[in-house]
C-alpha cells in the first residue's frame, strides 16, 4: 500500500487500484480548510493512474464538520462568492469526475462536510453520524453545493426546515431521508466501503462512468431529451470491450474480467 509522505491535512493511500483519502484534522472534527480543499481538489483532477474507486473517510470519529469558520470570519462578499464558487467546481470534480466514490460516514457530517458528502456516490453511515445544517444559527448560508445536492436528496421544503432550526438527523433517519444508503453498526463503515468500491472497480469502467455522469443530467433534461440522452448511453456503451467482455462471460457462464 503506498501512503502520502509527511503531515498533511489529506492522507492519501493507494491500495491497488482503490484510493483511501483520509481528511486529517482530527482535533477540528475535520473541518475544511483552505488546504484540505485544495488538497482534494489536486487529488480529484489529476488521480493516480490506475485508481478505480476511492473511499472517503475522516480521521478522529468524525467525517467532517464543515466549513472551517476561523478562515471564513474575514472573507468580504466577493471572497465568499468566489470560495462558493471554488467548492462547487470541487465538489462537480468528485461527482463527475469519472471515479466512483464511496463515503464512509461518522461522528459530525455537516454544513460543508454534508455538501462533500452528498458528492459522493455511495454513502454509509455509521451509528454516531449527525447530519446537519446550522448556518442558520451562525449567521451564513450553504456555499458548497447543498441548495442543489441536499435539496434534490431530501427536498427543498425539508431542507429548509432542516437549516432554519438547526435540526440533525442520525444514521438511520438520514438512511430513510436518502442523506445515506447503508447504515451500519460502529466500525462497519470502512470494511464495507472497501468491499463496494471492491465490486465497483471491478465493473466495466465505461459503464461506471455512464453511471456517475449521465444519471444526474438526465434528471435534468425534458423526459424525451432524457430518453434521447439514455438511447444515445446505451449504444456507446455497446460498442465498448467492457460490454463485449460481459456478453462473453453471461454466454460463457463464467465472471466478467473488465481490467484483463
Amino acid at each position: 500500500m503506498e501512503k502520502s509522505a509527511g503531515k498533511s491535512d489529506l492522507i492519501v493511500e493507494i491500495d491497488g487500484d482503490i484510493a483511501l483519502l483520509t481528511f486529517n484534522r482530527a482535533p477540528k472534527r475535520n473541518a475544511m480548510s483552505d488546504a484540505l480543499i485544495h488538497a482534494i481538489e489536486a487529488f480529484f483532477a489529476n488521480p493516480p493512474e490506475g485508481v478505480a474507486a476511492v473511499i472517503l473517510r475522516g480521521d478522529g470519529g468524525h467525517f467532517s464538520a464543515g466549513l472551517d469558520l476561523d478562515e471564513h470570519q474575514h472573507r468580504s462578499p466577493e471572497q465568499t462568492a468566489a470560495q462558493s464558487r471554488k467548492w462547487h467546481r470541487i465538489t462537480d470534480l468528485i461527482e463527475h469526475g469519472g471515479l466512483p466514490v464511496v463515503a464512509v460516514m461518522e461522528g459530525a457530517v455537516i454544513g460543508g462536510g454534508l455538501e462533500v458528502a452528498t458528492a459522493a456516490h455511495v454513502r454509509i453511515a455509521e451509528p454516531s453520524v449527525r447530519f446537519q445544517l446550522p448556518e442558520g444559527r451562525r449567521g451564513i448560508f450553504v456555499g458548497g453545493g447543498a441548495t442543489v445536492r441536499v435539496g434534490r436528496l431530501i427536498g427543498p421544503d425539508r431542507m429548509r426546515e432542516m437549516m432554519l432550526t438547526g435540526r440533525s438527523y442520525g444514521a438511520e433517519e438520514g438512511l430513510a431521508l436518502g442523506l445515506a444508503h447503508y447504515a451500519v453498526g460502529a466500525g462497519e463503515g470502512l470494511p464495507l466501503a472497501r468491499d463496494l468500491a471492491r465490486k465497483i472497480a471491478d465493473n466495466a469502467p465505461y459503464s461506471n462512468y455512464l453511471m456517475i455522469n449521465a444519471l444526474g443530467r438526465i434528471a435534468d433534461m425534458s423526459r424525451d431529451d432524457g430518453f434521447f440522452m439514455e438511447s444515445l448511453s446505451a449504444a456507446v456503451a455497446q460498442s465498448t470491450e467492457g460490454a463485449m467482455e460481459g456478453l462473453r462471460a453471461f454466454l460463457e457462464k463464467r465472471e466478467p474480467n473488465f481490467r484483463k
